[in-house]
């Protein structure tokens, strides 16, 4: 039995001015969309001015080069490169802290920081 394929019909190119129309609608489109509420993020996080060493825009930041880091390290694990292993699980580790800094409030880890270079102080709270 022979298998059937779907084809693709191509699309018509725009024209400028359909292309200009287009691109007003989406403008009011987004004017009139609310700005985002951040349900995911724990109030006493978003509370934090983007000064201080745990604020939530500072953390965003340090997610992303983990990810950009650990996505390295797949890389060279895959070439067989020595440590790439340890080194890529040790960024995904960090990576599901700060997500749950993020999501609970609560940091868990010992060290913080863009790389995790920075010793975190303990304080007990009673």
């Amino acid at each position: 039995m022979m298998e059937r394929r779907k084809f693709k019909k191509p699309r018509k190119k725009m024209s400028a001015e359909q292309r200009a129309a287009a691109a007003e609608r989406l403008a009011k489109a987004r004017a009139k969309k609310a700005p985002a509420k951040n349900k995911s993020v724990h109030p006493s996080v978003l509370a934090l001015p983007d000064d201080h060493y745990l604020s939530y825009a500072k953390v965003k930041q340090w997610i992303k080069t983990q990810k950009e880091l650990a996505a390295s390290y797949k890389r060279d694990a895959n070439r067989n490169v020595k440590g790439a292993i340890a080194k890529e699980y040790a960024c995904r580790g960090y990576l599901n802290q700060m997500n749950h800094y993020i999501m609970h409030g609560d940091w868990c880890s010992d060290f913080y920081g863009e790389y995790e270079e920075k010793k975190m102080k303990w304080t007990v709270i009673e």
